[in-house]
């Protein structure tokens, strides 16, 4: 896929910041496909800054395991199911663990009902094959115990490294896959208005450590452009 022509940085102070949120976003949206070679020349007319942010970018993007660079050669897009997601998968789930476990006796009827709205409106979404709506849904599911929490630690970790795990989220749900979330998000939500401590952490660990590459979309294997 192209790199889009429609969306420029703009003159901002912080132009390697606004670099990167726009790549990651891109990458975690598609936009930009696993396997698909960054050009830094296309990118610089894309978001319409100099080289160096974008260089910038593109190292953060690394650290962060979205894309691979070759010196000399060329840069990538990381397939779906990396070595960078297999690394980040067991510290996302743990770190969600501990959103959980610190949310838990602190969630009220109201919380409990927001829950229970955002995974109404992930079903929804899943059943009009609305991936972006769904992906939105599920995202605001698992913000809530982050936000009540209120840990700036947990928040800053899955900053950095759900973006890998949310690029597999967004593969299940366009699959028939992602109707199997909707029962565990129950599942999460039930055991919390229980006050099930262990239950809830059990789900929340496995709903992030048996996210991988849906069945009819077998992972890529990784190669440099």
């Amino acid at each position: 896929m192209p790199v889009p022509t429609d969306e420029r940085v703009g003159s901002q102070p912080l132009l390697r910041d606004r670099a990167f949120v726009l790549l990651r976003a891109a990458i975690v949206d598609g936009v930009l496909e696993p396997g698909e070679q960054l050009r830094e020349q296309e990118l610089q007319r894309w978001l319409g800054v100099s080289r160096t942010p974008i260089r910038e970018a593109l190292l953060r993007l690394q650290a962060a395991g979205l894309v691979e660079m070759f010196p000399g050669r060329s840069t990538v897009v990381t397939p779906l199911e990396s070595s960078a997601t297999r690394d980040a998968r067991p510290v996302v789930a743990a770190v969600h663990q501990i959103a959980v476990r610190e949310a838990l006796p602190l969630l009220t009827d109201g919380h409990l009902r927001a829950l229970r709205d955002r995974n109404a409106r992930f079903a929804a979404a899943l059943e009009a094959g609305d991936t972006d709506a769904a992906l939105d849904a599920d995202e605001a599911l698992h913000a809530l115990f982050v936000d009540v929490a209120g840990n700036s630690v947990v928040a800053a970790v899955l900053d950095q490294y759900s973006p890998l795990l949310r690029r597999l989220a967004r593969a299940r749900f366009a699959s028939h896959d992602g109707r199997a979330s909707v029962a565990e998000h129950d599942a999460l939500i039930d055991a919390c208005a229980a006050g099930d401590t262990d239950s809830a952490l059990a789900v929340a660990e496995r709903i992030w450590t048996h996210l991988t590459p849906p069945a009819e979309q077998p992972a890529a294997t990784e190669q440099p452009a």
